[in-house]
């Protein structure tokens, strides 16, 4: 339950103390601002509180989005303030240290010199005002009359930067499911939890092979995503932010995807064509793009608190020459093949095609995105000059997934790689993943050739870590890294010719891809990776192309190597899976959705 306390007598006809209540608040009304302290001292600790000076005219959406967001301490708009239990005990000194009659507003002021961060948001065209007089009292109420909070919040429900497909297609209608399913009471993980349940459905009906079972996988392809971007709206919309939520807002697109990929290939299989080589490959080439994206924005997170000017490369003066340009901006968005445009082309081909066509077309647009995206950010990061921080090094060395063996290597190698040229660490990266994978592909099946090279990549992985990653390239070495270690796994059971040994070879690196998505999410929610301990545990991603190569020769000839694939593939996922829910459920988890923005 929370408390609304209103720091003075109410005036005559006002709706605040109805409007706090529809936003679910007990309200207290005190005699005057110096009885505010002892009120907010009688109510139980674990408590969210808000301040309302009684004089408040303003729009409802303007109070839920100050007063009820749970992703903030404390929060305030003009004549409102919120803090939850954790910022109780600083403002009850505020409130101590001030006089008896200061305005809320003065005491959100306060707050934040103090060192408690109070969230303002942004409140456009919604007023929140504090009027002194009659006459300001009704011109503020005639502002409020003149906005329609509600198509307010229904906008604002929508991301401001999403795909086309998404912004033209999807967005238009889903804004009123959302709203549609708020005033059921229907939460955000529900609405989630719908949406990857229909997408198994969509996965099980392309599983069947036939062409009625693909025309109805793709139509719930559609609808899986119409709900998955409900799920953010409507979290947005009723401000449902939740750890639960964060978690599988973050890892429930790419299980849904990654089924889906499987269910196709099952679907070919049943019609005599193997497309696994492709599912597994189409899965290997998303990831390394998606971690393109994660190690780039973090190594360059804090180029601008660094002083780094916008338009200092020219390659960012370029991009920000074609953002003027309407078209060009939604032409650069869909090039890149973001979470809409792509499934909406996976439902399309699956109906009307074939799975191997519909592999194919999916794999060389990502490589024409993955050529694109990369492509420019290795230009920016040519040309303008700045300096890494210690955090984003730390984030790209977390990104890295470095086990003990690596480790060893770059405690071993660290005095001397502080003297080597600034590119040593992509390259020696990018050296190391491609022998390990072209040894794979055209060593004789049962050779130890791959387990020597497995070997010399442990120790270019180490050398590739043993400075911090504050290069301007270094960003490179996370998706090296990813595309060394999953693509050695998809060639080894690829020429091993061994039974189901793709399939098991697709759930070992869906549950090592997991493992890899659960950090980038722990990082952007600023909690840091998954511990030491879990990732000296599975062996880090050096330790684990190791393993999978000895057993891709120890075992050649037989289904040997399908059995360790699988049990490599079961126990990874029991120890990541059962850690990551029990940090996504605990008190420390960050309480966000996923609000960057950029299309996934």
């Amino acid at each position: 339950m929370s408390t609304a306390i209103l720091t003075g007598p109410p005036v005559a006809a006002s709706p605040i103390e109805g409007d706090l209540r529809t936003l679910g608040f007990d309200v207290l009304q005190t005699d005057g601002p110096g009885a505010v302290a002892a009120q907010l001292a009688a109510l139980p600790a674990g408590e969210r509180v808000a301040l309302v000076d009684p004089r408040f005219v303003g729009h409802v959406h303007a109070l839920r989005l100050a007063l009820t967001d749970p992703r903030f301490d404390a929060a305030a708009v003009p004549g409102a303030l919120s803090a939850q239990p954790a910022a109780r005990p600083a403002l009850a000194r505020v409130l101590a240290d001030l006089p008896g009659d200061a305005p809320v507003d003065e005491l959100a002021a306060r707050l934040d010199a103090e060192g408690t961060a109070v969230h303002r948001p942004e409140l456009g065209v919604l007023v929140a005002a504090v009027p002194t007089g009659e006459a300001e009292r009704e011109k503020a109420a005639a502002a409020v009359a003149d906005v329609d909070d509600e198509a307010v919040r229904l906008r604002s429900a929508v991301k401001s930067r999403d795909g086309f497909f998404t912004t033209y297609c999807v967005s238009p209608y889903s804004r009123y499911i959302a709203r549609w399913c708020a005033r059921r009471g229907l939460t955000p993980n529900q609405v989630t939890t719908a949406s990857l349940l229909v997408a198994l459905i969509a996965a099980a009906c392309a599983a069947t092979g036939t062409r009625p079972g693909y025309i109805a996988a793709g139509v719930l392809l559609i609808a899986s995503f119409v709900l998955d971007c409900t799920d953010g709206q409507l979290a947005r919309y009723s401000l449902q932010y939740s750890t639960l939520g964060a978690w599988l807002d973050a890892t429930f697109d790419r299980a849904k995807e990654y089924a889906y990929y499987a269910g196709l290939a099952l679907g070919a299989a049943r019609g005599g064509d193997d497309v696994w080589a492709l599912a597994l490959g189409a899965m290997v080439l998303q990831t390394c793009r998606h971690v393109v994206d994660f190690a780039f924005n973090e190594a360059n997170h804090d180029a601008t608190a660094l002083g780094e000017l916008a338009g200092s490369s020219p390659t960012a003066a370029l991009s920000d020459r074609l953002d003027s340009v309407g078209w060009t901006v939604w032409l650069r968005r869909m090039i890149v093949l973001p979470i809409g445009e792509r499934w909406a082309l996976i439902a399309v081909l699956t109906a009307a095609t074939t799975p191997r066509i519909t592999f194919y077309v999916l794999i060389v647009g990502c490589v024409f995105a993955a050529c694109y995206t990369t492509g420019g950010r290795l230009l920016r990061s040519l040309t303008r000059r700045a300096t890494r921080t210690d955090r984003a090094a730390l984030a790209l060395a977390e990104l890295a997934d470095s086990g003990p063996l690596a480790e060893g290597v770059a405690a071993a190698l660290r005095g001397p790689a502080r003297r080597l040229p600034a590119f040593t660490a992509p390259a020696v990266a990018l050296l190391g993943a491609g022998v390990i994978i072209a040894t794979s592909a055209f060593a004789p099946r049962g050779s130890w050739w791959p387990v020597l090279a497995a070997a010399g990549y442990v120790l270019t992985s180490g050398l590739a870590v043993a400075r911090p990653l504050k290069g301007p390239l270094d960003w490179l070495v996370p998706p090296v890294f990813r595309a060394g270690e999953y693509a050695t796994i998809l060639v080894l059971a690829a020429v091993s010719q061994v039974n189901e040994a793709l399939p098991a070879a697709f759930g070992l690196v869906a549950a090592v891809a997991y493992h890899h998505y659960d950090t980038v999410y722990r990082i952007r929610g600023g909690t840091g990776a998954p511990p030491r301990a879990l990732v000296r545990v599975i062996g880090g991603q050096e330790g684990r192309a190791l393993v999978v190569t000895a057993a891709s020769a120890a075992l050649a000839g037989g289904s040997g190597l399908t059995v360790a694939l699988i049990a490599l593939a079961v126990s990874l996922t029991v120890v990541v899976l059962t850690e990551s829910i029990r940090f996504w459920v605990s008190s420390q988890a960050p309480a966000v959705h996923d609000e960057t923005g950029e299309p996934a």
